[in-house]
């Protein structure tokens, strides 16, 4: 097993000056395009869940059913996880600036489609074209930082990225709640719209090439694989507790999933021994990164499950306007995004367990806490739970990503950026199917017996947080084998070459 640390993070804090001296190595053109894409990482990850709050609205104004709507999340979601593990490829094939243009001006046309849907079918294609361009951002991002930035200031630049991951999703229902309190859902879409442009534009003329491209194959069978395997899965959750469900509806798509996932596990594996995989799967030979990549997804699940169920709640159960409903979720982002810096910095300082196992006992706490909530339930209590929540998924966002992606050899970085945004995606989407479905389930049990709607809604939310808690337990089991990987200074030189001279000063360990 092969991993890697930044020097900073071994023997406890690194000095001042030492930190000084390694971010000197950032020039300004590197810090420019870093800057560029936080910013417009930050525009295209807002949209994953702007829609959570427009839900409720959209039922009404398109005429669906709660089912049928949470596809406008779960097919962004979705869209993303097909889409991530090409990125691998793209990566190393093409330089920084059109890789850059080319998502944000698919996301820039997923906008305009959206914004201009005369109804269902061709918004859900808007959110669909959109998340193909945010599905290439993130990954172009994380593998951009890995390999300009020192490894002794990673994590606070780390850091950053965390607030785009985390922030930019947790503040997309507070965003969507002010615009639905006085405008139409279209405006979530408009509004957005000369942003996106604004910052093609602006890469378009500032951002510069930072990585060295390569001639590598595509596998186009591995595409099919990818998308039938995560389809499959996704399709089977957010049918579970469809009305007039069959073997056919949910069952079978789950079943076929799983085989397919395990043929493109398979093919990857075949095809890595010649360097050829689209996603290479050698990722996991560290430890360290696969632990992260799980506490990932369990982390995802519970921010996207949370995050879509809490405005039912708050709006069906509380019988709170939009406007409120959005208001109340917006501390919670804000607290992410304050502490994610800090993190990022108290990372550099002392690894990752020290802030992942407090961060997922947390999590944890706070689901199971919400297993509680009933029509009774004051919204500060709420309030209170989603900050805390929160804070907990601040404490691990950053460690997992800096850790894990620090675990890997340079030429793997594109490869393990692309499959911690796959898993991202691929449990974000799970956790909204599947809270979504046992909320839906359970609700329409409980109307059969003569449950009043309120009652009904609260019992389906209920059961849906029970299942995110039972699921956080795996993370805070998970927590406690993150380990810091041990760091060779005699395999420095070796870093050095593979890296291309570009993580110079990089040591790996065995």
């Amino acid at each position: 097993m092969t991993e890697q640390l930044a020097p900073a993070a071994v023997g406890g804090t690194a000095s001042g000056d030492t930190a000084s001296a390694e971010s000197a190595h950032i020039d300004r053109r590197n810090k420019l395009v870093i800057n560029l894409l936080l910013v417009s990482a930050f525009v295209v990850i807002l949209n994953e869940t702007i829609m959570g709050v427009a839900i409720p609205h959209l039922v009404t104004d398109l005429g669906i059913t709660e089912v049928a709507a949470q596809w406008l999340s779960t097919a962004f979601m979705l869209t993303m996880a097909v889409v991530i593990p090409i990125t691998g490829f793209l990566l190393q094939r093409f330089n920084t600036r059109p890789v850059f243009i080319t998502a944000m001006s698919l996301f820039s046309l997923g906008t305009l489609i959206a914004a201009s849907a005369p109804g269902f079918e061709v918004l859900l294609v808007g959110r669909i074209v959109q998340a193909t361009g945010t599905a290439i951002m993130m990954p172009l991002l994380m593998t951009t930082v890995m390999t300009v930035v020192p490894p002794a200031v990673r994590g606070r630049t780390m850091g950053n990225i965390s607030i785009v991951i985390s922030v930019a999703p947790a503040i997309g229902p507070t965003i969507s709640g002010i615009i639905l309190s006085t405008l139409s859902w279209r405006w979530m879409f408009i509004l957005v719209l000369p942003i996106a442009l604004g910052a093609l534009v602006l890469g378009f003329l500032r951002v510069q090439n930072v990585t060295t491209p390569r001639p590598v194959p595509i596998d186009v069978f591995s595409i099919i694989l990818s998308a039938f395997g995560f389809g499959g899965l996704v399709f089977g959750l957010s049918n579970l507790a469809a009305p007039g469900a069959t073997f056919m509806t949910n069952w079978l798509p789950l079943i076929v999933g799983l085989v397919a996932l395990a043929a493109f596990v398979w093919r990857q594996i075949t095809l890595q021994r010649a360097d050829r995989a689209l996603l290479d799967l050698r990722t996991f030979r560290s430890r360290t990164f696969t632990v992260s990549v799980l506490l990932m997804g369990v982390s995802m699940m519970a921010l996207f499950g949370t995050i879509i169920v809490l405005p039912f709640f708050m709006q069906g159960v509380l019988q709170l306007d939009a406007l409120t409903t959005g208001l109340l979720l917006l501390p919670g982002g804000l607290v992410m995004g304050a502490l994610a810096p800090f993190v990022g910095r108290l990372y550099d300082r002392v690894g990752p367990r020290p802030l992942v196992i407090p961060g997922a006992i947390i999590v944890s706490g706070v689901l199971w806490g919400l297993t509680l909530v009933n029509q009774n339930t004051s919204m500060w209590w709420v309030l209170a739970a989603h900050v805390v929540l929160s804070i907990g998924l601040a404490l691990m966002f950053t460690p997992l990503f800096t850790a894990g992606l620090g675990a890997l050899r340079p030429k793997l970085y594109s490869h393990g950026s692309a499959v911690i945004g796959t898993v991202q995606q691929l449990a974000g989407a799970s956790g909204t199917a599947l809270f979504v479905a046992v909320m839906a389930g359970v609700t329409a049990t409980q109307l059969t017996t003569g449950s009043s709607q309120i009652s009904a809604s609260a019992a389906g939310i209920q059961a849906a947080f029970l299942c995110g808690a039972v699921i956080s337990l795996f993370g805070v089991v998970a927590s406690f084998f993150l380990r810091r990987p041990a760091v060779s200074a005699d395999d420095e030189h070796l870093l050095e070459e593979e890296a291309g001279g570009a993580a110079e000063g990089v040591p790996i360990g065995h």
